[in-house]
């Protein structure tokens, strides 16, 4: 094909898990590889005998942006050290050996989880789809690949419509994106000024955009910033975390908030992930 193709060492990654663990939901399995866009880039990505091929259409000067999307850099060894050691985050991390967060841009990231709301991975994954190709701008793909588009700008989506939201299937977060859209495109809300504050602060800074609450802005704190404090709760996390640490007792979530705070370490925001991976993912009883 044409474009660029590089190759990367992998040390204890599980691509698949990584891509399907519901931080970014662009990415598509078929014909041995993941395919995706990061940014303005079509991506095609192999992984195999600890290396992973990146292929892209257009050329591209360096491969620092990839890097920093897959955290490729990251000591995993050093992060999962840091976790509790009890038979829960033991059981997790056995499971999901490998898995990563992913480091994303805020803007699509932000976007992304405000459509999340109440829906499943596959429901969030064919709005995203259709907001793109009906919105978002064309981009290079390899021969004989379908045309796929770019995640639309704050500034794309704030000259839409509610109603042409809505035919995106979003329902009632429409008026939410449309909403956090033009105030980021107006520049009453900074997006690059969140990664040089404190968690507590970027935090109150998310919450100001509508339809944004706690969880959702935890996601975009963890999966867009890598603030490791940042612990989503979502239903998954809140059943891994009664089932696995409290099956006696039924703690309020203002209970369960605390002990996250203090419990899983200076990596909390992994350990969420590892629980969060695994409560979906692991066998059901019959």
């Amino acid at each position: 094909m044409n474009g660029c193709q590089q190759v990367f060492a992998l040390r204890n990654y599980d691509l698949a898990a990584t891509l399907a663990s519901g931080q970014a939901f662009r990415w598509r399995y078929r014909d041995s590889a993941w395919h995706g866009v990061i940014g303005p880039r079509w991506v095609r990505l192999h992984a195999a005998d600890n290396l992973l091929t990146a292929q892209t259409a257009a050329p591209v000067p360096d491969w620092n942006w990839l890097t920093h999307y897959l955290q490729l850099d990251l000591d995993l060894d050093r992060v999962l050290a840091t976790f509790p050691s009890d038979d829960a985050m033991r059981s997790a991390v056995a499971a999901c050996s490998g898995l990563r967060l992913l480091r994303q841009d805020p803007w699509e990231c932000l976007a992304s989880f405000i459509l999340s709301s109440t829906k499943q991975i596959v429901q969030i994954q064919q709005i995203i789809a259709l907001l793109c190709e009906h919105h978002g701008s064309a981009i290079e793909v390899a021969p004989g690949h379908a045309a796929i588009h770019a995640f639309p700008s704050p500034a794309q989506i704030a000259a839409l419509s509610e109603a042409e939201l809505r035919a995106c299937k979003m329902g009632f977060r429409a008026p939410y994106l449309l909403a956090t859209a033009r105030l980021i495109a107006h520049g009453k809300l900074n997006l690059a000024r969140l990664e040089s504050m404190s968690v507590v602060e970027a935090r109150e800074q998310l919450l100001q955009f509508p339809g944004v609450g706690r969880k959702i802005a935890d996601c975009v704190l963890l999966f867009a910033y890598g603030f490791q404090a940042a612990f989503p709760v979502d239903v998954w996390v809140m059943k891994a975390l009664r089932e696995l640490y409290f099956p006696k007792r039924r703690p309020n979530p203002q209970r369960l908030l605390r002990f996250t705070e203090s419990y899983f370490g200076t990596h909390a925001g992994y350990a969420q992930q590892y629980l969060f991976h695994y409560m979906r993912t692991r066998p059901r009883l019959a």
